[in-house]
């Protein structure tokens, strides 16, 4: 895969003034909205696509897992890719490369971004749709990996994240029911006007049981993606699990990845 904008490819070697000076250059470039040719109706049904002629969006997940050294410290990545066409695994592939530099909150894109690229050079598909295990939108300076990757490599992308990074919910997220979405606004975290709409709480599953209740995942935008297209692209594709399927696999794909190795 070509890297479009290899200028903005991130670099462990900068300082953190540099890095978030070159995150919210990133936050300029990217592109909020819907800007992409594949049908969103062919996720949820791939015979939408067939039956028009054409072939459903390849869409790909990707994870990553840790490797550690003798010390146990955690010294390297492995990057895992898992591309999916009308809901089928149609290409698996993975990447180990050295960890650079410490998890620093808000600057994941430089730790996880140089292993995850060199794995999606190893694809040998040409993917309509990134989907993270990480944040888009929904970041300190509106450029978490999911943007990050996506601006770099011109694709449409959509983070998918566990937990909330900043923002503020526009209601309440307490046992949402299941398909339903909040909005997630900008705050002083963030480097964007108050109220800014980043992207969605997204509840793509729930319990029945009024006794407990699954947490939503929080949604947004990387690039090419306006937020409420990521927020119906995730329910579509969590058909069965929490995690869109394409991350999940890729999740699984990465603990599997490295099972094999230590092996």
């Amino acid at each position: 895969m070509s890297q479009p904008r290899p200028d903005l490819a991130p670099d462990a070697d900068l300082s953190r003034e540099e890095m978030e000076t070159l995150q919210r250059e990133i936050a300029d470039v990217a592109v909020f909205d819907d800007a992409f040719a594949f049908d969103t109706d062919a996720l949820s049904n791939p015979l939408a696509a067939t039956s028009s002629g054409g072939q459903p969006p390849v869409v790909v997940g990707i994870d990553q897992s840790f490797l550690t050294n003798a010390d146990g410290d955690q010294d390297r990545a492995l990057s895992a890719v898992v591309a999916m066409r009308g809901g089928e695994v149609i290409e698996r592939v993975f990447a180990v490369t050295p960890l650079e530099i410490p998890y620093i909150p808000g600057l994941l894109s430089f730790r996880e971004g140089a292993p995850i690229l060199a794995a999606l050079e190893e694809l040998s598909v040409t993917p309509d749709l990134f989907l993270f295990d990480g944040s888009g939108r929904i970041h300190f300076r509106q450029a978490g990996i999911a943007t990050h990757m996506g601006v770099v490599r011109d694709v449409p992308s959509i983070g998918v994240a566990k937990s909330l990074l900043c923002g503020s919910p526009r209601g309440n997220l307490e046992d949402l029911s299941e398909g339903t979405t909040v909005g997630i606004e900008s705050n002083a975290r963030v480097d964007a006007p108050d109220g800014t709409l980043l992207g969605y709480a997204v509840q793509t599953r729930q319990y029945e049981s009024p006794n407990r209740y699954i947490n939503p995942l929080y949604v947004s935008p990387g690039h090419r993606v306006g937020p409420e297209t990521a927020a119906d692209i995730a329910l579509a594709l969590s058909a069965s699990y929490k995690l869109p399927e394409p991350v999940r696999l890729a999740d699984k794909y990465a603990d599997d990845a490295k099972t094999s190795l230590d092996d």
